[in-house]
């Protein structure tokens, strides 16, 4: 007879041995049809779960003379018999029972405590998910509002900065149309230094007007070279507004895809068809900025743009400036070019009037003196007769006879006559000389003056020529570059 829970070698199986300490090795094998049994004052740490392990002692080996070889059970002795009934006493059995009771009945104690421990633990960490998931969707929100507030900050710099941009350009055409504007101007006040240039004589002055001129001309030049160079200098600022252009299209896209991606990470619930397992990606850090630093980033690039919008501003307004001040310049240097003009013709005119006036005077003085000469002339030849006269009654006298050559009153009157017709014909014969060196003198005048009047006219007709050519002067809408 055997034991539930005892080892399965009885008192006759073998040589008794030592109930204190046996010195047999236990192996293990599966037995299904048995409990487990826990010996007293022993208890597994989890005895709540029942085992199908059984432990079985097996016989220890016995020498070859104890051993039966016909493999049949040793016969019972009578000695022995008793010792089968008194293994254990009815205090190990109560006992044994009361520790069963008393470890199923702790095994049952911790397993309610552990069923109530794991509800309380469920209902916490159910309690944790739920807030987590929800601190998550809040902080996605709030990302997303922090992503839409600096796209709204991005788009409001982009537009003023592609506003300001344009207008940069419009400036920029504005100040070539400018330029190309003075070329007509120019090629006019250079053509008017040239044709001046084919003045004569006397003419060939440096007047105001050629002054004025080349005032202008230079004006012109400068003008054109300040256009110049602030169509480089808008140049080179359209390429700074393009960059900071570019840079701010870059953050808003990569905002507008933030906030896509944000937005749609929002939206997942426990019920989305579109979540998955994707084990270790929390472990996978991605990122390459920090809130301060991806906030900084848009911030400096807005910054950025301003800085380079403000001097877009400065420049546009330099430009626009220079464009009015310099028109207001150009034209009042034209109105002062004109008026010089006007009149210097108004002076040539009148003195080639005074000339033209003295040529007449002095015509009419060549007529009047050659009519002197004329008269001199015949004067001179009328006093020739007297003095024959004179001279052939002297000469008559001459042949007087001895003592009738006396000097007498005729004679002295004779020799009177002839030395005051003589020195009469001398001074007629020098006025003569000198009527005719004023005749000669007037002519050389009415030659000059002719050939002044000739440069005057030559004057007048350049100048007059050159008014005519200034008489179109660019509006200012064409010279600020509205046209």
């Amino acid at each position: 007879m055997e034991f539930l829970g005892t080892t399965q070698v009885a008192s006759y199986c073998g040589r008794r041995k030592n109930c204190l300490l046996p010195d047999l090795a236990p192996t293990s094998t599966t037995k299904e049809t048995y409990q487990s049994y826990c010996l007293p004052g022993y208890r597994y740490l989890n005895s709540w779960r029942p085992s199908l392990l059984h432990k079985v002692v097996l016989v220890p080996e016995i020498s070859d003379k104890e051993f039966n070889c016909t493999g049949r059970p040793p016969t019972i002795l009578p000695a022995l018999r008793s010792s089968l009934h008194t293994r254990y006493s009815t205090r190990d059995w109560h006992h044994a029972n009361m520790v069963q009771l008393k470890g199923s009945e702790a095994s049952r104690y911790c397993a309610s405590r552990l069923n109530t421990d794991s509800m309380r633990l469920m209902q916490n960490k159910d309690q944790l998910t739920f807030l987590m998931q929800e601190d998550s969707k809040r902080n996605l929100g709030e990302r997303i509002t922090n992503i839409d507030f600096w796209r709204s900050e991005l788009i409001h710099e982009l537009e003023c900065l592609v506003k300001e941009t344009q207008a940069l350009e419009t400036v920029k055409q504005r100040l070539d149309s400018a330029a190309d504007a003075l070329q007509g101007p120019l090629k006019i006040a250079l053509e008017c230094l040239y044709h001046r240039e084919m003045r004569k004589g006397i003419d060939l002055v440096h007047d105001d007007v050629e002054k004025n001129l080349i005032k202008e001309v230079d004006v012109y030049k400068d003008c054109q070279e300040i256009f110049t160079k602030l169509a480089q200098k808008i140049n080179q600022q359209l390429g700074i507004n393009r960059d900071a252009q570019h840079a701010l299209e870059h953050d808003l896209s990569d905002k507008n895809t933030a906030s896509f991606i944000d937005e749609k990470c929002f939206n997942l619930r426990n019920t989305s068809n579109s979540i998955n397992f994707y084990h270790g990606v929390e472990k996978a850090d991605g990122t390459v900025s920090i809130p301060e630093t991806w906030a900084k980033f848009t911030e400096d690039n807005i910054r950025c743009s301003q800085h380079a919008r403000a001097n877009s501003v400065k420049l546009r307004e330099d430009a626009e400036a220079k464009l009015e001040s310099t028109s207001e310049e150009m034209w009042n240097h034209f109105v002062s070019t004109n008026l010089a003009l006007n009149n210097r013709i108004a002076e040539v005119a009148d003195m080639k009037n005074k000339l033209q006036a003295q040529l007449a005077k002095v015509l009419q003085e060549i007529f009047q003196t050659e009519d002197t000469i004329m008269l001199l002339e015949r004067s001179i030849k009328a006093k020739e007769y007297p003095l024959k006269v004179a001279q052939t009654r002297l000469e008559g006298r001459t042949r007087r006879p001895n003592i009738e050559l006396c000097c007498d009153a005729p004679q002295l009157q004779l020799v009177t006559e002839v030395y005051t017709i003589d020195d009469t014909l001398q001074t007629l014969k020098r006025r003569l000389q000198e009527a005719q060196d004023t005749l000669q003198m007037l002519i050389l005048d009415k030659s000059n003056l002719e050939h002044d009047i000739s440069v005057k006219t030559n004057s007048f007709f350049i100048d007059k020529k050159c008014m005519d050519m200034r008489k179109v002067f660019p509006s200012t809408p064409r010279l600020i570059g509205f046209i």
